[in-house]
């Protein structure tokens, strides 16, 4: 976290920190798949994607997920996390180090701003909108959150 967070110091229209992750690499998405179970052969096998014509294989989408769940529990406590929901709208292909626009298509910003504070519940609370988007600015997911704060 970058500083602690109250519901009297953040206002609607304040931006989250902007968080960027490291080039998703086909490593990351053979620990994933060990992690998660998920062994779809989109994420793994090439002569599979190529019979769809798709160039390379590409990252879970829970994957992705996860990093935004990051960048949001970098900037808020995740024991004040009270929802996180996502649309999943692109495909992150991983870093081909043959393609020199490989590393921007693979590395994920995740940016957003609070649009809504309100009560429920007997707590103050905040309402964020998300998005992760390559550095090409591909998008690859929206979404929103909503945290408690003291």
């Amino acid at each position: 976290m970058t500083k602690a967070l109250t519901y009297e110091s953040v206002n609607v229209g304040d931006a989250m920190p902007t968080f960027t992750s490291d080039p998703i690499t086909r490593t990351h998405l053979v620990r994933y798949a060990g992690a998660s179970g998920d062994f779809n052969p989109l994420h793994h096998d090439e002569t599979f994607v190529k019979m769809f014509g798709m160039p390379r294989v590409i990252s879970h989408g829970m994957f992705v997920m996860g990093i935004v769940g990051q960048a949001v529990t970098d900037w808020i406590d995740d024991k004040n996390l009270r929802k996180f929901g996502v649309r999943f709208s692109g495909m992150t292909e991983p870093m081909d180090l043959d393609d020199p626009n490989s590393r921007d298509r693979a590395t994920i910003v995740v940016t957003g701003n609070v649009v809504e504070k309100f009560e429920a519940d007997g707590e103050k609370r905040m309402r964020c909108e998300i998005q992760a988007a390559d550095k090409l600015g591909g998008v690859k997911l929206t979404g929103s959150f909503i945290a408690a704060l003291p």
